[in-house]
């Protein structure tokens, strides 16, 4: 059944592995769902030769409203986002897929005034965080106290920059980073996108407040775990209310992104489509 709402037209930036498999579904399944395809653009244009017809390669970022899209998907990097996410909302509304770019606080606000400028939505994806509902009901109404975010890999499924890049990993299993999640986000933009979705999802504790773990673990070469943490505060008896949610997503060996997100992030897609292009950020 084709969906009832916009956006309809859809483009996508980036074209790695996560970006590969929505133009697949794009191209396959999005003519019974009533979505288009209407471009796919690349840092490395030469990466969709033979894969992706020329009609649909865009060579020009900045030119992307002349394919007059409802929805532009970012997978790529969160350096799109920070460099061009505010311009895509003059044409369209923005799913984020890589969400720790909003963790420079610049960056969120170009966005948060773009979209009620031109009267487009930012989508950020969940990606990999499970419990997503759940922790921003809790955090509405006043029952979230902590949330603590923890992913864990081999060390070549990570892409690490500044001092993060110079941590060793010593031993089995080596704890490269704990703390909010903000200051992690700089150092490891590819690694953190489930702790920003978590950010986002409690904006009570927000980047500041949420606690973010990098662990580099030599026995997941095929595995990325991650470990959702949360607790409120004391009820009548002392005890307080707390959730463990533990995650084992398979992944090629070196992979960022796990083979369970991807199909996530397929439904995300679909989910906003349904949604009303409302200003603001909202998680789907």
């Amino acid at each position: 059944m084709a969906l009832d709402r916009v956006p309809r037209r859809v483009g996508v930036v980036g074209y790695g592995r996560l970006g590969q498999s929505l133009v697949s579904h794009l191209l396959t399944q999005g003519p019974e769902l009533g979505l288009e395809l209407v471009f796919v653009w690349n840092r490395d244009p030469g990466r969709m030769a033979g894969s992706v017809p020329p009609s649909l390669q865009l060579q020009n970022l900045a030119a992307l409203g002349e394919r007059h899209p409802d929805l532009v998907v970012e997978v790529a990097h969160p350096k799109i986002i920070q460099e061009s996410g505010a311009q895509i909302l003059r044409c369209a509304s923005l799913l984020v897929g890589s969400p720790s770019a909003l963790a420079d606080q610049a960056t969120e606000q170009q966005l948060l005034e773009a979209s009620h400028r031109w009267n487009h939505a930012v989508f950020v994806a969940r990606g990999a965080l499970w419990g997503t509902e759940d922790i921003t009901r809790l955090d509405a109404a006043g029952g979230l106290q902590s949330l603590r975010v923890t992913m864990a890999t081999h060390p070549d499924g990570f892409r690490l920059e500044g001092p993060l890049a110079a941590v060793p990993s010593t031993g089995h299993r080596t704890v490269l980073y704990e703390g909010p999640v903000r200051g992690l986000c700089p150092f490891a933009p590819r690694n953190s996108n489930t702790m920003a979705a978590a950010a986002l999802a409690a904006p009570s504790l927000g980047f500041d407040g949420v606690v973010g773990v990098l662990v580099a673990d030599l026995s997941l070469a095929d595995m990325h775990v991650v470990d959702v943490e949360l607790s409120g505060p004391p009820g009548p008896t002392g005890r307080r209310f707390a959730v463990h949610a533990h995650r084992e997503n398979p992944a090629e060996p070196s992979a960022v992104t796990g083979s369970a997100t991807v199909t996530t992030f397929w439904r995300s897609l679909l989910g906003c489509c349904q949604l009303p292009s409302r200003p603001g950020i909202h998680l789907c």
